[in-house]
C-alpha cells in the first residue's frame, strides 16, 4: 500500500509517468527489488531526483551533501557499523542539532533505533543511498593511530604479536584483531579513504616512516615504533604470500581486500634497505569506472584525431609517459569506446587494472614464464581484432607488436618516453628497422597528470610575468586567460587541489614523420615536423586547461617545459 502511495506521489510530482510506475511495479513483483531500485537500475531518475521526491513526500528536509563539519564521530561510534550499513541511515550534526539520515523515509523502525539509542532528541531528513553509504564508509571510526601504536609498545616482546591468514572481508569490521594487525589494517583504510596510489613504509635507524602519495604528492601520515618493524613487515608479507623468512632478496606479489565495500588490489613491492625491508604498495581500485574517450580531456582537434585513429583496422597506437601519468587509463577509455559484440578485443597486461566486460583480459605471470611476448604470441591465435599490450617492455614485444599491426590488428600500447616524437627514436633505440615503424606505428600520445583545482576553493590572482614566457605566452596573450591558484578547504583537505586530469599531445604519423623516421632523424626534428603538421605540445594542452580554470601554472610547469629549439618550425 506504502509503494502504491509512494508511486502515485512520484507521477503527481512529475518525476515519472504512469507507464513507468507500471513497469516498475511488474518489475518489483518479479524481481522483489525496491521501487528505488527499479527507477535508478532502468534510468528512470537519478538518485538525487528520487530522494528530494522521497523527502517531500515525507514533509523531510533533503540533505545533499555531507561535510566534515557534520560527521561526529563519537555519535557514528555508538551504533553499530552493520546497523548503519544495513539500513543506510547515518546521524550526523547540522548547526549543533542531532539529524538522522535515510535513504528510505517510509522505514521508520531504524530511525527510531538509532534516535533513542543517541537520546530521542533528533530530527530526520533524507539523502540518497550512495551519499549515505559514502558518509559512512569516509567517516565510521576505527581505532586511533596512536592507541594502536600505544598497544604496540605495552607488548612484551616482538614474537607475542599473533600473525593469522588473511581472509576477504571489509577492514572496517576488523575492529578487535591483534594489535599489530590492527595498524595494517589502519593503514590500509586511511590509504583508500585519502585516495592514495601509494603507501610507503620506510625504516630508519630509529623509527619507521609511513607516507602515501595523493595526487602525485607525497604526505607523512604516521611513524610506528621501530620495535613493531618486523611485525610490520611480516604481516604484509603474509598477506600478500610471501616468504616471510627471506629478508636479504626484493620480493613481488599482491594483496586483495575489501575496504568499505570496494574491493581494492595492491601490487607489494618489498626491496632490502640499509635498515630493514622497504615496502611500496600501489592500490588499484577495482570498484572505478573507466570515463568515456569524450570526458578525458582531448581538445576538439586531438579528440577528431583519436577517433580518427582507433576507427583504423590496423595499425599500432601508441600512449607515451613515465610511471603514474595515466597511461592505461587512457588506453582503457579506447577500449571502452571500441568495445562492442561485433569486435574482439584481447588484452595482456601485468597487473589487470580494470576489469571490462566483453573483453578477454590476459594476466602476465613472469615467474611462470607467462611473459608480455609469449601471452601476445598465443592470444594472436585467438583472432582478435584489437590487441592491448599494457606495456613495451623490450625489443621482443615491440616486434610482435609490429608484425599484429602489419598482419590486420589494431594494437595499443604503452611506452615510456618524454615526449610523442621521442617514441619514434626509442623504439628505433630498441632496434625496430624505421620501415617497420613507418608502416605500422600510426598515432603517438603523449600525456602526464596535474592537480586539479579545487572548485570550491580556488583563488584569482595575478601571476609573475615572468611565468608567461616559460609558458610561451608574451602578455597580451596572457591578458585574456583568468588564472587561479590554489586555495584549501574541508572538501580538499586544505590543499587546494581535488583529483588530477592529464595534459595530452597527440602526434599523427604522417608522411613528413614517416620521412624523418626512415633518416632516423633526432627528437628535436620530428618535434618541429609534429607542430607543422598540427600537433599540439605538452605545454600549449597544458595553457589550455589553464585557461579553463582547471589547474595552475605551477602544475603544469612541474611536467611540460618549453624546451629551447623544439617549436622553431623549418
Amino acid at each position: 500500500m506504502i509503494t502504491k502511495n509512494i508511486g502515485e506521489f512520484l507521477v503527481s510530482y512529475g518525476l515519472i509517468t504512469v507507464d513507468q510506475l507500471r513497469d516498475c511495479q511488474q518489475h518489483m513483483v518479479q524481481d522483489g527489488v525496491s521501487l528505488q531500485t527499479c527507477l535508478i537500475t532502468k534510468k528512470m531518475a537519478t538518485a538525487e531526483a528520487i530522494a528530494r521526491a522521497y523527502a517531500a513526500y515525507a514533509s523531510l528536509d533533503y540533505v545533499g551533501i555531507i561535510t566534515d563539519k557534520m560527521a561526529d564521530l563519537d555519535m557514528l561510534a555508538k551504533v553499530p557499523l552493520k546497523f548503519l550499513r544495513d539500513n543506510v541511515v547515518i546521524p550526523i550534526s547540522i548547526d549543533g542539532r542531532l539529524v538522522i539520515l535515510t535513504a528510505d523515509p517510509m522505514k521508520f523502525q531504524p530511525l527510531d533505533e538509532v534516535n533513542l539509542l543517541l537520546g530521542g532528541e533528533a530530527r530526520y531528513a533524507v539523502s540518497s543511498a550512495v551519499i549515505i553509504m559514502e558518509a559512512i564508509n569516509r567517516y565510521y571510526p576505527i581505532e586511533g593511530t596512536k592507541q594502536m601504536i600505544e598497544e604496540l609498545e605495552g607488548q612484551e616482546q616482538e614474537a607475542g604479536v599473533a600473525f593469522e591468514e588473511i581472509e576477504e572481508k571489509d577492514i572496517l569490521s576488523m575492529a578487535t584483531e591483534a594489535p599489530i594487525i590492527k595498524l595494517v589494517n589502519n593503514i590500509l583504510f586511511k590509504a583508500a579513504k585519502r585516495g592514495a596510489s601509494d603507501i610507503h613504509i620506510e625504516p630508519f635507524e630509529k623509527e619507521i616512516r609511513v607516507r602515501y602519495r595523493i595526487d602525485g604528492i607525497m604526505y607523512d601520515v604516521m611513524t610506528p615504533p621501530k620495535r613493531a618493524q618486523g611485525a610490520l613487515i611480516s604481516r604484509l608479507k603474509i598477506m600478500a604470500n610471501l616468504n616471510i623468512a627471506e629478508k636479504r632478496m626484493p620480493q613481488d606479489g599482491r594483496i586483495q581486500i575489501k575496504v568499505a565495500d570496494k574491493t581494492i588490489d595492491l601490487r607489494v613491492s618489498i626491496l632490502p634497505v640499509s635498515w630493514g625491508e622497504r615496502v611500496v604498495m600501489r592500490l588499484l581500485d577495482r570498484t572505478r569506472s573507466v570515463a568515456k574517450i569524450d570526458q578525458i580531456g582531448l581538445s576538439d582537434r586531438d579528440y577528431a584525431v583519436l577517433i580518427k585513429n582507433i576507427e583504423r583496422p590496423n595499425g599500432i597506437i601508441y600512449v607515451t609517459g613515465p610511471t603514474g601519468s595515466g597511461k592505461t587509463t587512457t588506453l582503457y577509455s579506447v577500449l571502452v569506446e571500441l568495445n562492442s559484440p561485433e569486435v574482439n578485443i584481447i588484452t595482456v597486461e601485468d597487473p589487470i587494472e580494470y576489469q571490462v566486460a566483453g573483453i578477454g583480459q590476459v594476466q602476465v605471470r613472469e615467474k611462470v614464464g607467462l611473459t608480455f611476448a609469449i601471452a601476445l604470441r598465443s592470444i594472436l591465435r585467438q583472432d582478435p581484432d584489437v590487441v592491448m599490450i599494457g606495456e613495451t617492455r623490450d625489443p621482443e614485444t615491440a616486434q610482435i607488436a609490429i608484425q599484429a599491426a602489419l598482419t590486420g590488428h589494431l594494437v595499443l600500447s604503452t611506452l615510456h618516453t618524454n615526449s610523442a616524437p621521442a617514441a619514434i627514436t626509442r623504439l628505433i633505440d630498441m632496434s625496430i628497422e624505421p620501415f617497420l615503424i613507418a608502416s605500422s606505428v600510426v598515432l603517438v600520445v603523449a600525456q602526464r597528470l596535474v592537480r586539479k583545482l579545487c572548485g570550491d576553493c580556488k583563488k584569482s590572482y595575478s601571476p609573475p610575468v615572468d611565468l608567461f614566457a616559460r609558458l610561451g605566452l608574451d602578455a597580451q596573450k596572457a591578458s585574456d586567460i583568468s588564472f587561479y591558484k590554489a586555495g584549501g578547504c574541508e572538501k580538499c583537505l586544505n590543499t587546494g587541489y581535488l583529483g588530477r586530469l592529464p595534459i595530452f599531445e597527440l602526434m599523427e604519423v604522417t608522411e613528413g614523420i614517416v620521412r624523418l623516421a626512415m633518416e632516423r632523424a633526432d627528437t628535436a626534428r620530428i618535434t618541429r615536423q609534429a607542430i607543422a603538421d598540427g600537433m599540439s605540445p605538452l605545454i600549449e594542452d597544458g595553457v589550455r586547461k589553464i585557461r579553463m580554470g582547471l589547474t595552475t601554472i605551477e602544475e603544469v610547469l612541474s611536467v611540460a617545459t618549453i624546451e629551447h629549439g623544439m617549436l622553431e618550425q623549418d
